[in-house]
């Protein structure tokens, strides 16, 4: 073979390669780009639910309010952990998670002071405005679940051998997932 031929394999071998792993990077840019949309997405949806939760919860205060007056402590207590979650809610994944997790645990106290009522606990208002928070909490926990799993599934890529060599020329960063913070792992406590 002649020398020249030689080089010629190996210069076409090596664009070969070059061509490749551009392919490749490419390729793995997308990817970090849909996973990392996807996590913008389910953040999104729990933000949906968020504020749904949050119209109910002055319609339920208000309900209890006529039955349940001298239970003001229990009731601020719920419209406070309210308005302390909706303050926080362009302070990240760690704060937010803190606070939702503050509201659900009034609420829990909340539904529990219902049950001492019988007469509110009976009525109709507030039997519909204690399904639809239940329904949205439903929705609430799918949706944290579903951005957990967005995140967990973006924090892989990023973090993974080779895609995190794309990852961090891309500027794609580690995301928070939404936990529940120390003494909200446990059972929820009421107290009055």
């Amino acid at each position: 073979m002649k020398p020249s031929f030689i080089l010629v394999g190996l210069g076409c071998l090596v664009c070969l390669v070059a061509v490749l792993l551009i392919a490749w990077a490419l390729v793995s840019y997308n990817k970090l780009v849909r996973q990392r949309n996807q996590v913008d997405a389910a953040w999104a949806q729990i933000d949906v639910q968020l504020k749904r939760r949050y119209d109910l919860i002055p319609n339920l205060v208000e309900t209890v309010k006529g039955y349940a007056a001298h239970e003001r402590g229990t009731l601020d207590a719920v419209v406070q952990a309210r308005n302390t979650a909706v303050a926080v809610a362009d302070q990240g994944v760690g704060a937010r998670a803190q606070a939702e997790n503050a509201l659900t645990q009034t609420l829990g106290r909340l539904f529990a002071l219902a049950e001492a009522y019988p007469n509110l606990k009976a009525n109709e208002n507030f039997a519909s405005l204690q399904s639809e928070l239940s329904t949205t909490e439903d929705r609430i926990a799918y949706a944290r679940q579903f951005f957990n799993s967005a995140v967990q599934t973006y924090n892989t890529s990023t973090q993974s051998i080779p895609t995190n060599i794309v990852a961090g020329i891309g500027g794609f960063r580690a995301r928070d997932l939404f936990e529940a913070a120390g003494d909200e792992r446990g059972p929820v406590q009421v107290r009055f």
